[in-house]
């Protein structure tokens, strides 16, 4: 960001005005005035990086990382994996169990995606000590080994202080807090007596991610865990709280990216991005869903993704993935990838109705493959193209140029033979 402001073009600006088709010039200057983020860290040495934010293709994030129950690194790795194979820009570790760090340093080896962490679900695994005993200082020390080790982004959740607490309690919330690291904070306040260190001590916490150019991912610790909580005055007076922070952060040359709800029903969604953006100065927004219905547990990747598409197609930047395992279980791989193609369609659907550059010619070029009917292109350009392919040829069709559907009926197939000037036989063989 500091490069920016002074007029310098960096190679990671390069690197990303040419993957969305943007002048340089164009992008440095979103970038000083903290429209667009470039989360890089200098240590992460094989990334490739990517920009979120206003003009830009939306992009989405996968969360992974072992728990206390299930604790397999090479389990959380296939998953790495799967991700950078359906393209996956980000990846957070959200890993809340032992010594994390030996996995945190293999993803970021494997990794030319962005890596992201929460460092308050570390801290205790970490540091080794009950959650009332650690200080704002220890909150530090795990910040600052996040960045050492080359993390590029970091949930902080430095909102959530007194002033926002106090108009959470009034609320009278149906589900209180949901946010993991929200709760930790909550309880770490409520326990000392003491203000939030995050929000306390924001400025030294600013200098450490300032020093390995770390991105800073101001959680919304309060985000509503039920639609009925959506848009109500604990979320509202914790965005107010970001959107100071936000400034407070690109006066040091600090990227920053505001997260979101949450669940929320669909009529509240447009309205929240206008808000958001408004509040917190167009710094890009990162969304978790939102999840539009709360009744659909095992399906939850659908209910984000239908929340996602409106929220990104509304100003969102940046979504991160849900999956079908959602309020249910750590997500085993195969929900992993269901929750990235549902929510790389979102992210599609709604670059398209963002009007963002280029996005809609990957649907053209569907298109003239399905008039054509080349099977193989369409394979070829699907968002999950193994899958596309195993469906044709799960029921083996007489017809080669039409599918087990329509058979000789296949419309595309009528329509080119008229236009070519054949007759069309149903029952003779052509």
């Amino acid at each position: 960001m500091e490069a920016a402001k002074k007029g310098i073009i960096t190679p990671e600006m390069k690197t990303v005005a040419q993957k969305e088709g943007l002048d340089v010039t164009k992008l440095m200057a979103l970038v000083a005035c903290g429209q667009v983020a470039i989360p890089a860290n200098v240590r992460h040495l094989t990334l490739s990086p990517e920009g979120i934010g206003t003009g830009l293709r939306t992009k989405i994030n996968v969360n992974l990382g072992v728990s206390g129950d299930c604790n397999d690194y090479s389990l959380e790795l296939e998953k790495v994996k799967l991700s950078l194979k359906f393209g996956a820009e980000a990846i957070m570790d959200l890993s809340n169990y032992g010594k994390t760090n030996t996995f945190r340093k293999q993803l970021l080896e494997l990794s030319p995606a962005m890596i992201g962490t929460v460092p308050m679900y570390d801290a205790i695994g970490y540091l080794e000590k009950d959650l009332q005993a650690i200080t704002a200082q220890d909150f530090m020390r795990v910040v600052r080994a996040h960045a050492e080790e080359g993390v590029d982004f970091m949930t902080i959740h430095a909102g959530i202080n007194k002033r926002a607490v106090e108009a959470f309690k009034r609320s009278g919330r149906r589900t209180n807090i949901v946010s993991r690291g929200g709760s930790l904070i909550f309880a770490w306040m409520e326990m000392t007596g003491n203000e939030n260190p995050f929000y306390e001590y924001y400025d030294e916490f600013l200098e450490i991610l300032r020093e390995f150019d770390v991105t800073i991912s101001l959680g919304d610790a309060l985000r509503p865990g039920c639609i009925d909580d959506s848009s109500d005055a604990s979320q509202l007076s914790e965005l107010i709280e970001l959107g100071h922070l936000t400034k407070r952060a690109w006066a040091k040359d600090v990227q920053v990216m505001v997260e979101g709800p949450g669940h929320m029903g669909i009529n509240e969604i447009a309205a929240n991005m206008v808000i958001q953006k408004r509040l917190c100065h167009n710094a890009p927004f990162y969304v978790l869903g939102p999840l539009v219905t709360d009744v659909a547990p095992g399906y939850d990747h659908i209910t984000a993704a239908i929340g996602g598409a409106i929220a990104a197609a509304n100003g969102a930047d940046f979504l991160c993935y849900v999956t079908p395992a959602e309020h249910l279980r750590l997500p085993d791989i195969n929900d992993v990838k269901d929750g990235i193609i549902a929510t790389k369609i979102a992210a599609h659907a709604a670059d398209i109705a963002k009007g963002v550059p280029k996005a809609r010619d990957w649907d053209n070029i569907m298109s003239d493959a399905r008039r054509q009917i080349d099977w193989e292109t369409m394979f070829e350009l699907a968002i999950d193209g193994e899958k596309a392919q195993a469906y044709y040829e799960s029921t083996p069709t007489e017809e080669k140029h039409s599918c087990s559907m329509c058979g000789k009926m296949c419309a595309v197939r009528t329509t080119n033979m008229i236009l070519d000037g054949q007759t069309v036989s149903l029952h003779a063989e052509n």
